[in-house]
């Protein structure tokens, strides 16, 4: 039996030796490599925190004391010695671990994580609930992954800094988030670590006062003041300790008997303190250290490569062909620039950012900052487009309504990750960006049914100057080829396609049936409606590639010709484009019964994207029962729907 499997708790590690301890590390390592090869899964974090993690379960008494991991990619070693280790081949499967830690998984995860930049603000709250309780017990949180480059970050460290109440933050500085961490942070810590001649210093001041006899005591205060001076001349660890935190490091981050050693004497100490930890991502990955390249990897792939064992014949991702496109469509007009929040190769402007250097910009995990750097640039006539998960825009939703929408500005909002996003789970869900972009004024909100029409509703943004522009698209493939932007014309504003129209509505309208679909719903409503139209319903099929605003003379068209509309998106329901047609259909005719169909009020697991799209109704089979069930047409519930 391998050490890793005599792990059952963190208990286990306490009367281990250090060289048993490096030997569980490695162990980890490999196991990681060996599992994420079959799940898939962000490796890359998770690989350059296994001795830190280790250390600390072995030094701190958890789960009494909270650890507070920032971002859960780098959770994976941590679910390994809590308990586990037997279901990490779950990891991100159905029913399975999640990728990311969650209060309901485990009592050691003290804290959901799933985007950057938490640690500090809640492993503060629940440092000073725990003096409010008078309870004892240590707050650690480690802060990584390129979380410095994110506001929330420094909104904790000044918070926290100025309580002098006792926590602890472990700052995991690899230098990256997914791409190379970019600004003017990322360059004062790499100054920390090329600056080792401060600690050495202090650390030999220290001895000196410590022992000083006592006649000589009396200088310990004087040579203290000396230090504090001289040790801005040395190192800029002294932004940590300026907010308020004893500064400790930078350590090797891979090195069992200094992490120990450091973590158990800060233990014993009171007050704000920070350790900074130098670790290296990806680290022990066969295939190398390509950070960015081995940040994620998809199921399937061989470990000792990091390449899919089964090249994929699918069409290109709806990522690829926006960078792609984005490209194409930056040659044609020199004011047209990209930003990204540290997500370069996840929303496919790693292109545009080889094409033109000078015209991208990754501002790191910093979205707010992204979208009123946006705004600035649009008051001076550039065109910039924000490529930023939905998910992750939405902590900078004030931005875009304060700075972008008020001030009415130009301002492209490329929405990746739009719907339900599979493996990820709950946390990235992309199923409130319609709801929250319809609330806006002046928003115009657009939703491709296909890789075409994504590039076409981009140069329709492009072309749009009169205020903010969005368009949202998902994690899957094209289900068409992509020809290149100069191919493909705008779509006109303000504008639906009418795709299936029943020839029977005029003479049936009391039975007839509109489909209203939305961006990836349009194909399987268009399959619904074969189904349906088999057991003889009428059925209209419209694709509303403009939710907002929208096509008031085709909409005209299915009120008068239908009673029945069904409203379909991948997206939640409360508040989404059916609550809003509905509203509007309401007050043309308000006989129209109109059935909304999304995501319910709820929080979706984790499973592959086909299976929720399944379980939410929202594939052919879904629709046409929602549809049957809606409008009363009981003859539909038989052979053709069961067999679909």
């Amino acid at each position: 039996m391998s050490i890793l499997d005599r792990i059952n708790s963190p208990a286990d590690l306490k009367p281990m030796t250090r060289d048993e301890l490096r030997a569980v590390s490695e162990e980890m390592r490999t196991r990681l490599i060996e599992v994420c090869s079959r799940t898939g899964g962000h490796i890359g974090a998770g690989l350059g925190v296994v001795e830190l993690t280790v250390a600390l379960h072995a030094v701190f008494d958890t789960p009494r004391d909270k650890i507070v991991w920032d971002v859960g990619h780098q959770g994976y070693p941590h679910k390994l010695l809590t308990g586990r280790a037997s279901r990490i081949e779950t990891l991100r499967q159905e029913d399975g671990l999640s990728g990311f830690l969650k209060r309901t998984e485990s009592e050691y995860d003290s804290f959901g994580a799933g985007h950057a930049g938490t640690a500090i603000s809640a492993g503060y709250g629940m440092a000073v609930a725990r003096d409010l309780n008078r309870e004892k017990f240590k707050v650690v949180s480690i802060l990584g992954d390129g979380a410095l480059t994110c506001g929330l970050a420094y909104e904790g460290l000044n918070n926290a800094g100025a309580s002098e109440r006792d926590f602890i933050v472990i700052l995991n500085d690899n230098e990256m988030s997914i791409a190379p961490n970019v600004g003017a942070m990322s360059k004062y810590l790499t100054s920390i670590q090329r600056n080792p001649l401060y600690n050495r210093v202090r650390s030999a001041i220290g001895s000196v006062i410590d022992s000083a006899p006592g006649p000589l005591s009396g200088v310990g205060a004087l040579v203290r003041k000396w230090e504090e001076s001289v040790k801005t001349f040395f190192t800029p660890g002294v932004l940590f300790e300026e907010l308020g935190f004893r500064y400790f490091g930078p350590i090797d981050g891979h090195d069992i008997d200094a992490l120990m050693d450091t973590f158990a004497a800060v233990k014993e100490l009171e007050g704000p303190r920070l350790i900074h930890c130098i670790t290296q991502k990806g680290k022990g990955f066969p295939a190398g250290e390509h950070i960015e390249k081995w940040h994620a990897l998809p199921p399937g792939h061989d470990p000792a490569t990091g390449k899919l064992r089964k090249v994929s014949v699918a069409n290109t991702a709806y990522t690829a062909a926006f960078g792609q496109g984005l490209v194409e469509l930056a040659a044609e007009n020199q004011k047209v620039v990209a930003i990204t929040g540290a997500m370069p190769s996840g929303t496919g402007t790693s292109a545009f950012a080889k094409a033109y250097p000078g015209r991208f910009f990754d501002v790191g995990i910093a979205e707010g900052h992204a979208v009123t750097f946006a705004a600035g640039l649009a008051t001076q006539g550039i065109r910039p487009v924000c490529a930023i998960y939905s998910t992750f825009l939405q902590r900078a939703y004030d931005n875009v309504i304060h700075d972008v929408a008020i001030q009415h500005l130009p301002v492209i909002f490329a929405m990746d990750r739009a719907g339900v996003v599979g493996e990820d789970g709950p946390t990235h869900m992309g199923l409130y960006d319609i709801a929250y972009m319809l609330a806006v004024p002046g928003m115009v909100v657009t939703a491709p049914m296909n890789g075409r029409e994504m590039i076409a509703l981009l140069r329709s943004g492009l072309n749009h100057s009169d205020g903010p522009f969005c368009l949202r698209y998902p994690r899957d493939s094209t289900p068409d080829v992509v020809p290149p932007a100069g191919e493909i014309q705008a779509v006109p504003h303000a504008s639906w396609e009418v795709l299936r129209r029943s020839a029977s509505v005029a003479r049936d309208r009391d039975h007839a049936v509109a489909i209203l679909a939305v961006g990836t719903m349009v194909i399987p409503s268009l399959s619904a409606a074969d189904i349906l139209s088999e057991s003889g319903a009428s059925v209209t099929v419209v694709n509303c590639r403009y939710l907002k605003p929208h096509d008031e003379r085709v909409l005209a068209e299915v009120v008068r010709d239908h009673r029945n509309v069904l409203i379909v998106e991948e997206g939640t329901i409360v508040n989404g484009f059916g609550a809003h047609m509905a509203a509007v259909i309401g007050e043309m005719d308000a006989s129209i019964k109109v059935v909304a169909h999304g995501v319910p009020d709820d929080f979706i697991d984790q499973a592959p994207r086909t299976k929720q799209l399944a379980r939410l109704g929202l594939d052919a089979r879904g629709i046409a029962q929602r549809a049957s069930a809606a409008f009363g047409m009981e003859n539909l519930r038989g052979t053709h729907l069961r067999a679909v």
